[in-house]
């Protein structure tokens, strides 16, 4: 939905929440816009929960600039709950632009598949801040080629596995921490190897943190 004023012909206020845990980049982004002609920031947080009570909000913002990082939480968890607006309660639907200091396609491919407006590395110029922002307002995206390209995320079991391997369990370890056969194991980690195009689990592990594609929301099986 536009701002506010757009189909008024008034001049345009974007009106903008943003939720980051790192008071100096949080604060330091709400003074920013604040000065910007057409901005309004109505409110800031640091927890999910807070995010959370933005969209909740009979009047929410136009824009959540949300980081992905909020301590041990994630922002996209918030997407992937189903919590990226309100289109069905009648209140005007806020796009989520997420802000992030770890600039990995798979975050930003995430991003993009769970219904965020925009994916921002902390370390942009404030334009192109500024533009992610508007474009959100507007109903358009912001995103890279890369995200748009495919999108390798991870079921929960494989996401269980990978993490146990990256942590250093054998085969034989994983299958009964979760209680399957040491050849499911094995034929899972074959699959991951060849989706992520490595040879063994110690390159797995080594993209897994490269990349950051361990702390992803996992996917939903087919059919589940």
């Amino acid at each position: 939905m536009a701002p506010r004023g757009a189909r008024l012909g008034r001049p345009v206020t974007i009106r903008l929440g943003i939720v980051d845990d790192h008071p100096v980049v949080r604060d330091g982004t709400a003074g920013l816009f604040a000065a910007q002609p057409g901005m309004e920031v109505m409110g800031v947080g640091s927890t999910l929960e807070d995010a959370r009570a933005m969209l909740a909000a009979a009047d929410p913002p136009d824009v959540l600039l949300l980081d992905i990082q909020l301590g041990s939480d994630s922002g996209l968890t918030l997407l992937a709950d189903g919590e990226g607006g309100r289109a069905d309660t009648g209140a005007r639907r806020t796009a989520i632009v997420l802000l992030t200091a770890f600039d990995y396609p798979q975050y930003a491919a995430a991003a993009l598949q769970l219904g965020a407006a925009g994916f921002v590395v902390k370390t942009a110029p404030l334009t192109e801040l500024m533009a992610a922002v508007q474009a959100a307002a507007t109903g358009r995206l912001t995103f890279d080629e890369r995200a748009r390209g495919r999108v390798d995320r991870l079921t929960g079991r494989e996401l269980e596995i990978a993490r146990l391997a990256t942590a250093g369990r054998s085969n034989d370890e994983i299958g009964r921490a979760l209680g399957i056969a040491t050849k499911t194991v094995e034929a899972h980690l074959g699959r991951l190897y060849a989706r992520f195009d490595v040879a063994s689990r110690t390159e797995l592990a080594a993209r897994a943190v490269r990349e950051g594609w361990l702390d992803l929301p996992p996917t939903r099986p087919p059919g589940g």
